[in-house]
């Protein structure tokens, strides 16, 4: 089975799961399908490769965090199970990616189960595992498991409970795993620990989690969650602790940033002064119900969100990052081409020049007996067209090797694109060097993106009238 076909046949699995949990999606999976075409044909995307995988089609709530830091305390808590493993020092180095089951007991399942279903956010991350740690995307059950809970609080969304930031030796692997979390989820959750007060230890935390966060367009989805904040009850001014964090993340140039304080209260010491056990447990109702209002709220986030993330997929194709960074590519290599033949054939212009010169003050009769008379000239003639023709086509190579090793390959951003793969597809040998568009790229594509990238509102306000009752 060929890359086509797989694709083809993961997106028909992918159809028959949103026909049966969210019908509303159907229309932006075969938008995405049609820009998955135009891709393709242009190279920007490789074979098998789709702007679907990048797609988070379950509601994604991910949790980030150092060890320690309660993540799998709270999500035992939320499920009302105890699912993941709890203590004081890092006791899972793996990604858990956590979902409903029907069946009573829970089960764990291997990586692999992740790694080939287009559905999860993990699809195929092998590949970008083996992109940045060479021999370890074949390790992917090193890093990723599945684990199921009968749970109604996680019916129709999916968990990612991650592995401490300081507890993973892998971290390069880790953080690229942790990048594409974030892009996929509609909610991320970062725990910091309230015993550990001094929140400069933990700079490079915050430096992935916040500085890179700070100017995103979903940055709005991310909530800092100040855990086991009843462990400061003892402090003359526990408020200080609080301050300390959100200090730290003013460093880090968040400067709107807020802790939500929670504690786990069945494992938490009693409070010796009732007062304050009591404002502390009415600040953590609060902010916990907060959170549940968060997370159960990403049902309907999500269906808004993959019809933004369509329209980002027609506008990373059209615009800038993709078609119009193409063609900024093809224009350096065409001027650079130009320079080379320049270059290369102005002496081979003069010394034609000097040769018929001289030829024809020659007693052979001039140049016009040496055509007429022999095919020797012609011979000469069809010799130089050879040998300019071929400085040209290695004036060209050379120009399209130096700028192919400047592009960046493919990141994992969202939706990135393949600029150097479609790079050489319009480098080869038999594209004209001064084509107006892409390959690919004609006016029947360009219309098609046009098309998709009008739909959002439509789209929108399809949604609206599910969730909104705007006319009362």
């Amino acid at each position: 089975m060929n890359q086509s076909s797989k694709h083809a046949t993961t997106t028909d699995s992918l159809e028959t799961h949103l026909k049966r949990e969210n019908p509303l999606l159907l229309e932006p999976l075969a938008e995405f399908r049609r820009l998955d075409r135009i891709a393709h044909r242009m190279g920007l995307l490789a074979p098998g490769e789709s702007f679907t995988r990048r797609v988070p089609w379950w509601p994604v709530i991910s949790l980030l965090g150092t060890f320690s830091a309660g993540k799998s305390s709270f999500i035992n808590s939320y499920l009302g199970t105890t699912l993941q493993r709890t203590g004081n020092q890092a006791v899972d180095d793996r990604f858990s990616v956590i979902c409903y089951s029907e069946d009573g007991e829970p089960r764990t399942l291997p990586g692999t189960a992740l790694d080939a279903d287009l559905r999860f956010p993990f699809y195929r991350i092998s590949g970008d595992i083996e992109d940045v740690a060479i021999g370890e995307g074949r390790r992917i059950n090193n890093y990723l498991q599945l684990k199921t809970c009968n749970s109604e609080q996680i019916r129709g969304k999916i968990l990612l409970d991650s592995p401490g930031f300081d507890a993973d030796n892998q971290r390069s692997a880790t953080l690229q795993i942790t990048d594409r979390i974030i892009d996929l989820s509609d909610l991320v959750l970062v725990f910091f620990d309230a015993r550990h007060p001094e929140p400069g230890a933990m700079r490079d935390t915050l430096q992935h989690l916040v500085s890179n966060t700070i100017n995103r367009d979903d940055a709005s989805k991310f909530l800092f969650v100040l855990n086991q904040i009843d462990t400061t009850a003892g402090e003359d001014n526990p408020e200080d602790v609080v301050a300390a964090w959100q200090r730290a993340l003013a460093s880090s140039g968040l400067t709107a940033g807020r802790f939500l304080r929670i504690y786990d209260e069945e494992a938490a010491d009693p409070i010796a002064d009732e007062s304050l056990a009591t404002r502390f447990k009415q600040k953590k109702d609060e902010d916990i119900a907060e959170i549940h209002r968060r997370m159960k709220g990403v049902e309907v986030d999500r269906a808004y969100r993959v019809v933004e993330l369509m329209t980002g997929a027609a506008d990373a194709l059209a615009g800038r990052q993709g078609v119009g960074q193409l063609r900024q590519h093809l224009r350096q290599w065409r001027r650079r081409t130009l320079i080379y033949d320049g270059l290369a054939l102005l002496p081979i212009v003069l010394a034609c020049g000097a040769a018929f010169i001289w030829a024809h003050d020659t007693a052979m009769g001039g140049v016009e007996r040496m055509f007429s008379n022999t095919p020797s000239g012609w011979a000469i003639v069809a010799f130089v067209v050879i040998v300019l023709g071929l400085i040209h086509f290695g004036s060209r190579t050379l120009a399209a090797r130096q700028i192919s090793k400047r592009i960046q390959p493919a990141s994992q951003q969202t939706f990135s694109l393949d600029l150097k793969r479609a790079f050489r597809r319009n480098t080869r040998w038999w594209r004209g060097l001064f084509s107006i568009h892409p390959k690919g790229w004609h006016v029947f594509a360009r219309r098609r993106v046009a098309r998709i990238r009008g739909k959002q509102e439509t789209m929108v306000r399809r949604l609206n009238d599910r969730f909104t009752q705007p006319s009362g």
